[in-house]
């Protein structure tokens, strides 16, 4: 595959970016044998706080010398919305029970930690930082690329891709609504901006001068040469990488993705209080019908933690927030750098099979 302007700015050798999973799926070891493998890895820090966020990078320093990407929630808390806790803690007191686990505690509502972490960031200065959720000022973004790092945004709509481009930021992640994990949405409804990302891709690419990475739903090589046919720099890929031995997904979270023979995903708030794609499961089912219990992002993310890693910790796959694009049963196994080998071959083999 023929190497691009954007990939020889960031330094990277094939168009294959890892998703900057927050959470336990996202590890610096997973990061780092992406970029070792010549794409370029990531790693999330919206759930840690600034000197978790200076180690996660100070270790993927230690574990290669090549790009890496580290993301940040620039937005999406919603802690002025009231919201009545006992329903929701009623149902969480259930699914408590089912895991023998004590009643659960309200925990409070947090602040958003955006700016601690964006100062750690700027400290370290990886090579790449990354947002979604919102964007940050454009003072910060400046602040960024002035230290030298690349900027990157994400956009569920052509609307979003060009507040990020009149932002300042170097490129666009176009999350189509294939992709798996929370929705990035900022500009508008989510259920306004669940565009295929092959649409969203062209569009953005249609309107908006900078480099477009495409991201939702792509797992093989012929995903990744669909992309770039339509003009994306280059491609974002999460659940495939989550089968991985690098990645921290607990078992149970791993055993189901590669389990599954068709599309089982769903968007929901159950987990988080923010709309996400996953395998449909016993906690979701749960929820559905009590939608107005759910608390706010993040509230609801750190109410439904504990039961989240006890069934982690127990094997229990209804209780875990199953995060999936709608490839999920195109899921393999393999080291991290032998997948980005593959899908730099399957892409090739597309390439070179194009009339």
């Amino acid at each position: 595959m023929a190497p691009n302007a954007f990939l020889n700015r960031l330094g990277i050798e094939h168009p294959i970016l890892l998703a900057p999973m927050a959470g336990s799926g996202g590890t610096p070891e997973l990061a780092a044998a992406v970029s070792n493998a010549g794409g370029q890895g990531a790693w999330g820090g919206a759930y840690a706080n600034p000197d978790e966020i200076a180690a996660a990078i100070r270790r993927i320093r230690q574990l290669t010398s090549r790009p890496f990407n580290i993301n940040l929630f620039a937005g999406g808390y919603d802690s002025d919305r009231k919201v009545d806790p006992q329903p929701m803690l009623d149902i969480m007191r259930q699914a408590h029970a089912r895991l023998g686990l004590p009643p659960p505690v309200l925990p409070p509502v947090p602040a958003n930690p955006f700016d601690e972490q964006f100062a750690a960031v700027l400290e370290e200065r990886p090579p790449v930082f990354s947002f979604t959720f919102g964007m940050p000022s454009s003072e910060q973004i400046a602040m960024l690329k002035k230290r030298g790092i690349a900027v990157s945004g994400t956009a569920t709509t052509v609307d979003e891709a060009r507040r990020l481009a009149q932002a300042g930021v170097d490129a666009i992640v176009a999350q189509g609504a294939e992709a798996g994990a929370h929705r990035g949405s900022f500009a508008a409804p989510f259920e306004d901006s669940m565009i295929p990302v092959a649409t969203l891709v062209r569009d953005i690419c249609a309107s908006v001068a900078l480099p477009v990475i495409a991201s939702g739903g792509i797992m093989d090589g012929r995903d990744v040469a669909a992309a770039m046919k339509l003009g994306a720099a280059a491609v974002q890929l999460g659940t495939a990488f989550l089968p991985c031995p690098e990645s921290g997904a607990p078992a149970v979270y791993k055993r189901a993705l590669l389990e599954a023979k068709n599309d089982t995903t769903v968007i929901t708030r159950a987990f988080s209080g923010r709309p996400a794609r996953g395998i449909a499961n016993t906690f979701i089912a749960m929820v559905a019908g009590n939608e107005q219990a759910i608390l706010p992002f993040r509230q609801q993310n750190d109410l439904t933690r504990p039961m989240r890693n006890a069934a982690g910790r127990l094997g229990d796959a209804g209780f875990i927030s199953l995060w999936a694009g709608q490839g999920v049963a195109r899921s393999r196994a393999m080291p991290a750098v032998e997948l980005v080998r593959t899908l730099v071959d399957e892409s090739s083999i597309v390439e070179v099979a194009r009339p």
